[in-house]
C-alpha cells in the first residue's frame, strides 16, 4: 500500500503541476498514461466499470468523475480537480487535489482552503477505536461552520486490493456511530464541499459519469489514502503541500 500510494501521490502532483490555462484535460490524462507506461504500473480508474480515462478531471461545478478530453480546455478562473489512483503489486492508492487557476474571487479561494481543512480534520479524527461517525462529523463541522455544503450523494471508501471497497466513509455523521476503526484498515478520506447548501445535492450528466452540483455552484475536492495504525492515522499519499 505504501509503495502504490507514494506513486499515486507523485503522479497526482505531476498532474496538478501541469494544470494551466490552455492545457486540455486530455493532456493531463496523457501524463498519467505515460507515467504508468514508464513505471510499469496501472491507472486504477482506467476501464474501471468502463471509465474511459486514466484519471478523473472535474472542473468548477463538476464534483467528481469528470472524463478527460482533448476538447476540454482549462481556462483562467477554473477550479480543476484531479483525482487519480495507481495500482501496483496488488494494491491501489487513491488521492485528489483541487487547483485554482487564476482565481481571484476570495470566496472561491476560501472554498478551496476550507476543503483542505476538512480533509485535515477528518484525518486528525481518525484512529484506532474511533467511529466512522466521528470522522464524518469532524469533516462536516468544518464545512458547515464556514457556511459551505457537504456533498452527501458521494463519499469516501475503503481502498486496498480493490480501488473501492468497504467501509463507506461519509463526510458527515454523528459522533459515536458507525463502524469502529481498527489498525490495518486503509481508507480514502475525501471531502467534497459545495459552495452552497443546495449544492449538497448532485446529479450525473448524460455521459453517465460526471457528477455536478444540483444548483451548478462550485465545488472542491481533496483526498488522501490513510492507514489506521496502532497509535493513530498515517497518511499514505504523501508527499504533498496540503494539508
Amino acid at each position: 500500500m505504501r509503495e502504490a500510494c507514494r506513486m499515486t501521490a507523485e503522479i497526482r502532483d505531476i498532474c496538478a503541476g501541469a494544470v494551466a490555462p490552455g492545457v486540455t484535460t486530455g493532456e493531463i490524462d496523457d501524463l498519467v498514461a505515460d507515467y504508468c507506461s514508464r513505471r510499469n504500473v496501472k491507472a486504477s480508474f482506467y476501464k474501471y466499470m468502463g471509465f474511459p480515462g486514466h484519471l478523473c478531471v472535474s472542473l468548477n461545478d463538476e464534483v467528481i468523475h469528470g472524463i478527460p478530453s482533448r476538447n476540454r480546455v482549462i481556462m483562467p478562473g477554473d477550479l480543476v480537480k484531479t483525482d487519480v489512483g495507481i495500482f501496483k503489486n496488488g494494491f491501489h492508492g487513491d488521492t485528489s487535489r483541487t487547483v485554482a487557476i487564476g482565481v481571484t474571487d476570495p470566496e472561491t479561494l476560501r472554498l478551496v482552503e476550507v476543503t483542505k481543512r476538512c480533509l485535515a480534520a477528518g484525518i486528525a479524527a481518525a484512529g484506532p477505536g474511533v467511529h466512522l461517525g466521528d470522522v464524518g462529523y469532524a469533516i462536516e463541522k468544518v464545512a458547515l461552520e464556514a457556511g459551505f455544503g457537504v456533498v452527501r450523494d458521494w463519499i469516501g471508501h475503503g481502498v486496498g486490493r480493490t480501488v473501492h471497497e468497504d467501509p463507506q466513509v461519509p463526510n458527515y455523521g454523528k459522533p459515536g456511530t458507525k463502524l469502529v476503526l481498527k489498525p490495518g484498515m486503509t481508507l480514502a478520506i475525501e471531502p467534497m464541499i459545495s459552495m452552497t447548501k443546495k449544492g449538497e445535492k448532485t446529479y450525473v450528466l448524460d455521459d453517465d459519469w460526471t457528477v455536478v452540483t444540483a444548483d451548478n455552484c462550485l465545488s472542491a475536492h481533496f483526498e488522501h489514502t490513510v492507514a489506521i495504525t496502532d497509535d493513530g492515522c498515517e497518511i499514505l499519499t504523501l508527499p504533498a503541500d496540503y494539508p
